[in-house]
């Protein structure tokens, strides 16, 4: 199982590093929720395409920031932490769980935003609502992974969709 997560973890990147490299007629990111049994927390993993991030971030706060540019990343950190906090919420077995930004790197186009929960015993029912990019793009696809205790569960989320079921 172990093996087929991470075989279709290295295929999405491949095709987000490839899509990267051109003007990307498509706006798409992903977010993974993945569930650590050690630290009882969710490790948050989201991969945008840095352009379209930065374009969102200047647009919903109305400064002009700069990836790559390293005088704009503590604005930026400060950006991405309201954004997410406003853009993606997590429940659950129907209890809203609090979120904390970590921080994020550049990795060539992308951006990677980097996010965990607070400690939780290991779900059963998770629900999340993810709406990241959809304040720039009224074409926005999202790809939700949910990880728990091995057993993935993917979907993806078109603009204005932004809830996500899943039992485990």
């Amino acid at each position: 199982m172990m093996k087929k997560s991470l075989v279709v973890f290295i295929l999405c990147s491949f095709i987000f590093c490839l899509l990267s490299f051109m003007v990307h007629p498509y706006h798409v990111g992903s977010v993974e929720f993945n569930y650590n049994s050690k630290s009882k927390t969710f490790e948050i993993t989201g991969r945008f395409f840095m352009d379209d991030l930065e374009n969102a971030l200047n647009k919903k706060y109305g400064k002009s920031v700069h990836f790559l540019d390293p005088k704009y990343k503590s604005e930026i950190n400060k950006e991405l932490e309201h954004y997410t906090a406003e853009y993606l919420k997590l429940k659950s077995d129907n209890q809203f769980v609090k979120v904390n930004f970590v921080g994020y790197e550049e990795d060539h186009e992308s951006v990677n935003i980097y996010l965990e929960s607070e400690a939780l015993s290991v779900p059963k029912k998770v629900e999340t609502a993810v709406s990241l990019l959809y304040n720039l793009f009224d074409d926005q696809m999202n790809i939700i992974h949910i990880v728990i205790n091995g057993e993935r569960k993917s979907e993806k989320l078109n603009y204005p969709d932004r809830y996500l079921y899943q039992q485990f």
